[in-house]
């Protein structure tokens, strides 16, 4: 399958964008919309089919999550008293907080994955794109991390009907846990998380001793990297090698790709040096395996930054050459002064604390799991479970150029996102 026969499924939603964490909260679901704008500027939704997906439903949910925790989340609302005594048993608070619509936005960004699932397995798209999804901390009974809803865990739930084996790739610069525990005890999953570990960096999991157990033994790999890492060192050292020992002993039939923008050089809360491009290169590995692919954002707390990121990662999928330059748009005083797709994210004040040395230990090791791997698991079905969406009433729908949030746009010389 070559790039240039390969159909493309993108995901927009209008309203995903109008969500707001609360005042000072680090993540912003505008910074789709924000992508979505510069998707459209650059002219890329010509080459894909945009789909306005629906909401996804609790039962969809609780394919993984537990009836209780979907429940509550079905009916907090902020200021609701009578819900406040299960915000430490559902691990809501400053993290995840309880903002208007918040299950609304759930629905939103896992019907987009789920619809991108269903379109791969009925392979009516050989790639899809979410960019609203990829909230891969939330856990079966609990939020953590600014994820609710792990609509990840539940995308690939549904490529498992058709796929015997799924591989998921997370390049956040936050280990994936809550995706490599939703999988932990099973061989028809493999998890790689490419991540910060140590110095109690969110979420404190991910060291490369965590395997997986049971059938799952050897399936979950764990890539633990230290501060200040470059394009080169992270791609050439520890990516592409991993990656290609992966693919050889493992011959996936599908792949998710989480693509968390923290991992990015300057970002609010991550710790990397990577370059737009630097990153990107992991996207183009992934490409040129010619799977089917479901690609997903994730973290990413500079806004501008994140939007600039995927809509560069949005063209190398495709395969279209985008110019350094950004259109004129509505949202181009985010991009100001440079307006430039590529600006310099490089931050010379942290240092490089990963060695050739350390990596080539961490590639060795993990070289050295893969090969107990006594073959690539298969499963044969009888009988296909029903899709959980119905992809006939999922049409494309007409996209919102803007999203006007409140609280969110520049409002005053005291707006955080002036300097983002």
């Amino acid at each position: 399958m070559t790039t240039q026969k390969r159909t493309f499924a993108y995901m927009m939603n209008p309203t995903v964008g109008k969500y707001h964490y609360g005042p000072g909260h680090p993540m912003k679901p505008y910074r789709v919309e924000l992508t979505n704008c510069l998707v459209l500027e650059y002219k890329m939704h010509k080459k894909m089919n945009i789909f306005c997906p629906s909401e996804a439903s609790i039962h969809d949910m609780t394919r993984f999550h537990s009836e209780d925790y979907v429940e509550f989340l079905s009916r907090v609302a902020p200021n609701s008293q009578e819900y406040q005594r299960f915000y430490s048993i559902y691990n809501l608070g400053d993290d995840c907080p309880v903002f208007t619509g918040l299950f609304d936005f759930c629905k939103l960004y896992t019907g987009a994955s789920l619809l991108s699932a269903t379109q791969l397995n009925h392979k009516q798209s050989d790639v899809a794109i979410n960019w609203s999804g990829g909230l891969h901390h939330a856990k079966k009974c609990e939020a953590s991390g600014f994820c609710y809803v792990n609509d990840i865990v539940i995308a690939i739930l549904e490529l498992l009907k058709y796929h015997d084996r799924v591989l998921y790739i997370d390049i956040d610069v936050h280990h994936g846990d809550g995706v490599q525990e939703a999988f932990y005890f099973t061989d028809r999953v493999m998890t790689v998380s490419f991540h910060k570990y140590g110095n109690n960096f969110f979420p404190g999991t991910g060291s490369m001793y965590e395997i997986g157990a049971e059938t799952g033994r050897y399936y979950s790999i764990n890539v633990p990297l230290r501060e200040g890492i470059t394009d080169d060192d992270y791609y050439e050292l520890v990516f592409k090698p991993v990656m290609s020992t992966v693919m050889q002993y493992y011959r996936p039939k599908c792949i998710v790709l989480q693509c968390g923008a923290d991992s990015l050089g300057g970002d609010r809360l991550g710790c990397f040096n990577l370059s737009i491009k630097g990153h990107g290169k992991c996207v183009s590995f992934v490409m040129e395996q010619n799977l089917p692919v479901l690609v997903v954002g994730g973290g990413g707390y500079t806004v501008k930054n994140v939007a600039r990121c995927w809509t560069y990662e949005t063209s190398l999928i495709l395969n279209e050459q985008l110019s350094n330059d950004i259109p004129y748009h509505d949202y181009i005083e985010f991009f100001a002064p440079d307006c430039q797709l590529h600006p310099n994210l490089f931050n010379p004040k942290i240092e490089n604390g990963n060695s050739r040395q350390y990596l080539e230990s961490i590639v060795q090791f993990v070289n050295e799991k893969l090969r107990l791997l006594a073959h690539a698991p298969s499963v044969q079905m009888h009988d296909v479970p029903p899709d959980l969406l119905d992809t006939a009433n999922h049409a494309g729908g007409k996209p919102t150029r803007r999203a006007d949030t409140a609280n969110e746009f520049y409002d005053g010389n005291n707006d955080v996102d002036r300097t983002d």
